[in-house]
């Protein structure tokens, strides 16, 4: 591991819903890690984004560069917000660490987690971190099963609604007598020879709807 840090990688990382969710923008991410360098006196040399990606698996352009950053050894440490901005999975966090941080020398900051690698104390903190964040997912997905369930014993209807179908109060698919002559009427339009950009306009609805219903 270095001991002199004079380089320095920031990762921000959001999804459209957690940012809807949480407000952790990717520009209130860079801004604290730009102050965690300057305040380091570490010399930032560049801000790696994943906008809209998820943290579920490090299948992202912006974490595929970093980590080639990382194996080339051009930065000394990679700061993030959070460590769950890198990723949400326990054995991920495990390789990124063991294979491609302390491989290559390479020192991992968390600002909001108020640690770092380059202590012992750091890296057991770190994996404490990932457990729990490890457990909250697998919790989620728990939930989210027991809901679903839930919702295939009283025989509600699960996925995308067929066209031509509406979900009444007690959440069971009925024929939308409306919907239903529209997309017999498209259907017809069709089969005369019509566009889909043509059917759009004469029914006054999207082209990828009639696109939709018409092979519905």
């Amino acid at each position: 591991m270095n001991t002199h840090i004079t380089r320095a990688v920031g990762y921000v990382r959001v999804s459209t819903e957690e940012q809807a969710r949480e407000g952790i923008s990717i520009e209130a991410q860079e801004g604290r890690i730009t102050a965690q360098a300057t305040a380091k006196g570490w010399n930032l040399v560049k801000i790696i984004r994943d906008a809209g990606y998820s943290g579920k698996n490090l299948n992202r352009p912006g974490a595929k560069a970093l980590l080639d950053i990382c194996r080339k050894t051009e930065a000394d440490v990679v700061i993030v917000y959070k460590v769950d901005r890198i990723t949400r999975k326990q054995k991920d966090l495990w390789y990124l660490l063991e294979e491609i941080f302390e491989a290559n020398g390479v020192g991992f900051v968390s600002v909001t987690e108020a640690f770092d690698t380059t202590t012992a104390a750091g890296k057991a903190f770190l994996g404490m971190i990932g457990v729990f964040a490890q457990l909250e997912r697998d919790l989620v997905s728990e939930r989210t099963r027991e809901a679903l369930g839930h919702k295939r014993i009283n025989g509600e209807w699960i996925g995308r609604k067929p066209a031509g179908f509406r979900m009444n109060e007690g959440g069971r698919l009925e024929e939308d007598p409306e919907a239903l002559k529209m997309i017999a009427r498209a259907k017809r339009l069709r089969r005369d020879g019509a566009s889909f950009r043509a059917i759009s306009r004469s029914l006054g609805i999207p082209k990828t709807t009639a696109y939709r219903v018409v092979n519905a």
